[in-house]
């Protein structure tokens, strides 16, 4: 079985941090999303993967390699715009050949073992196998409808009236048959190729689609709040005090309240951390308290009483109006961002290089 992840798209969902960075390279508990998500195909032995990209090719390309890290091996795949699940699909039609493949978009995390989703799938004989979960709003996503017996009998993409609250998860099992249905579809009305429409074409052709339903959580991390809640659930599996500090980390007159990891380089220094915060490689976080939050590769956060659920892109920084003196806690309003690369927000002075958003 062969592997492919879409890792192209624009991220608007998580601008202004993704005007300048991969959206499947923003970092959970210090690892890019899309590590993961190799991680996770690896796991169940699928080491021929193709990764779809676009603008941001030399960045995913820079971070994931050839993939001989993690003992795959790993093919770029240009897709020109980002047209579509389905489009994907058919541009990788080269490398997929006809051959069984799982189709994991880059951006998505769930709890399950994949093996548990992929176990049998090669000698079922089923046109695909889809992985749903059951969701409270339906109608923002694609959307399974299942007859009495439990079997797949539809697909609808975003519907008004959801016929279940099963919504199709970021994981995809696809046998050869694919190939025809992604050729025999039309855009939708936003112009792309859904994969939901190609689905629906196999199930109209009469082909075996089956299904398993998550037991576990599962994360779209395409938004800040998501992104936050999936690195809270990550970080809450780490053992122990749930504290982690990587060599070369220094940690100076302060309190970390797990589940907290430092990564190398970071420095904090008279501040509270904690709980569920990631802080990167190279940041500083000096005489604060920052709570729920993942600091990218090079951020800061200056003298400011409560940085709370909020994203700090690489080299970016907070700059409190109390830069001496040490954390302070209970009163003082807390601020929360998302805030691009190189960004620098100044509370008493505004903005600078970037974008400033409420959470």
């Amino acid at each position: 079985m062969k592997g492919l992840i879409l890792s192209g798209g624009s991220g608007r969902r998580l601008r202004p941090l993704t005007h300048t960075s991969a959206k499947q390279l923003v970092p959970i508990a210090n690892k890019p999303i899309l590590h993961y998500v190799v991680e996770d195909l690896v796991s169940v032995g699928v080491v021929d993967i193709a990764i779809v990209v676009g603008d941001t090719v030399e960045e995913v390309r820079a971070s994931v390699g050839d993939g001989s890290r993690w003992g795959a091996n790993v093919t770029y795949v240009h897709q020109e715009a980002p047209l579509g699940l389905a489009h994907a699909v058919l541009v990788a039609g080269e490398f997929l050949r006809d051959d069984p493949f799982v189709m994991y978009l880059g951006d998505n995390m769930f709890e399950d073992s994949l093996d548990r989703v992929v176990d049998g799938f090669v000698d079922s004989g089923d046109a695909a196998r889809l992985l749903l979960a059951g969701v409270e709003d339906p109608s923002a996503f694609g959307v399974a409808e299942l007859d009495d017996s439990g079997v797949i009998v539809g697909l609808v993409e975003k519907p008004a009236d959801p016929p279940s609250n099963l919504a199709l998860v970021g994981v995809y099992l696809f046998g050869a048959s694919i190939h025809e249905a992604v050729r025999s579809i039309q855009p939708s009305a936003r112009g792309e190729l859904e994969i939901t429409d190609a689905i629906q074409w196999l199930l109209d052709d009469g082909a075996a689609v089956d299904h398993r339903v998550l037991d576990g959580w599962w994360i779209d991390t395409g938004k800040k709040d998501p992104l936050l809640a999936c690195n809270r659930l990550v970080l809450a599996r780490m053992a122990g005090d749930g504290v982690v500090i990587d060599e070369g980390a220094e940690v100076v007159d302060s309190t970390l309240v797990g589940p907290v990891v430092v990564a190398a380089g970071a420095r904090i220094v008279d501040s509270t951390v904690g709980p569920s915060v990631a802080v990167g490689a190279g940041c500083r976080i000096e005489g604060s308290t920052v709570v729920d939050s993942v600091l990218m590769e090079g951020s800061a956060v200056l003298g400011h009483r409560r940085v709370v659920a909020s994203v700090l892109g690489r080299e970016a920084q907070v700059q409190g109006a109390h830069l001496s003196g040490g954390p302070v806690d209970g009163v003082g309003a807390d601020l929360s961002v998302l805030l691009g690369d190189h960004s620098v927000v100044d509370v008493a002075g505004g903005v600078e290089g970037g974008a400033i958003r409420d959470g």
